[in-house]
């Protein structure tokens, strides 16, 4: 059944599936938003852009980025994995390209060129002004921990760094190691942005990776409190 699932036609229907869902929840969801106006300064400059949500709440993400003529157009890095592949497909069915690597530290060689060759393809794509979109627990975790990558990736490219904050009601929540959210349509959802963030040739990447972090818990515990407020009505 495993071999069947992962099989190229039924990963290839199940994308077109689970994007059609997204594109629903994205165009039904009623949003509350804050900190909209320092996202928009960077979306309406012509320098490249770098966007964090986590792993959870990824697939609230494609509703975060304006699409269309003089945005940065964007692109996810989804990992190499063969769930990471049939996700690179759903992605780009909803009209975001994918750089195939991961955030993790890779673990043998093979991954480890993979990983290489995906940082070195983000590096170009955000110095010529592009938008990459991260989920920097991603992977397999830890939840909410974010690991050196999105830091590393500012100091090389100067590029701004915003944190997206994301949550919805009613919802569900899958049984995953970081217990991914599954929006539903015209459902309430709420959007809390932090940043942007610059890393500097000097700054630690440990440290900022601890401090950026926290703060992308802390805009994702405010966008749970604005639904939980409001009763998620």
């Amino acid at each position: 059944m495993k071999a069947f699932l992962r099989s190229r036609p039924v990963q290839h229907l199940m994308a077109i599936l689970i994007a059609g869902w997204l594109k629903l929840c994205r165009d039904t969801l009623r949003w509350t938003v804050e900190g909209e106006a320092q996202a928009q300064a960077v979306w309406d400059s012509d320098s490249g852009a770098i966007f964090c949500v986590w792993h959870a709440t990824g697939p609230l993400g494609p509703k975060c980025w304006p699409q269309g003529p003089g945005r940065q157009e964007m692109r996810c890095l989804i990992s190499r994995s063969s769930d990471g592949e049939f996700m690179a497909m759903t992605m780009n069915k909803m009209g975001y390209p994918a750089i195939r690597g991961s955030s993790q530290k890779p673990s043998d060689k093979t991954k480890h060129k993979s990983g290489e060759r995906a940082f070195r393809d983000m590096v170009r794509w955000v110095r010529e002004g592009g938008a990459v979109s991260i989920t920097p627990d991603g992977p397999r975790g830890p939840a909410e921990v974010m690991q050196p990558g999105a830091p590393t990736l500012a100091r090389m490219t100067g590029a701004p760094v915003l944190l997206c904050g994301l949550s919805s009601r009613p919802q569900i929540r899958v049984g995953s190691w970081d217990r991914t959210i599954i929006p539903l349509p015209f459902a309430r959802a709420a959007m809390v942005w932090d940043g942007p963030h610059y890393a500097d040739r000097d700054d630690d990447l440990e440290a900022m990776a601890r401090d950026w972090g926290a703060r992308l818990s802390a805009a994702t515990r405010r966008a749970e409190a604005i639904l939980d407020a409001t009763g998620g009505e």
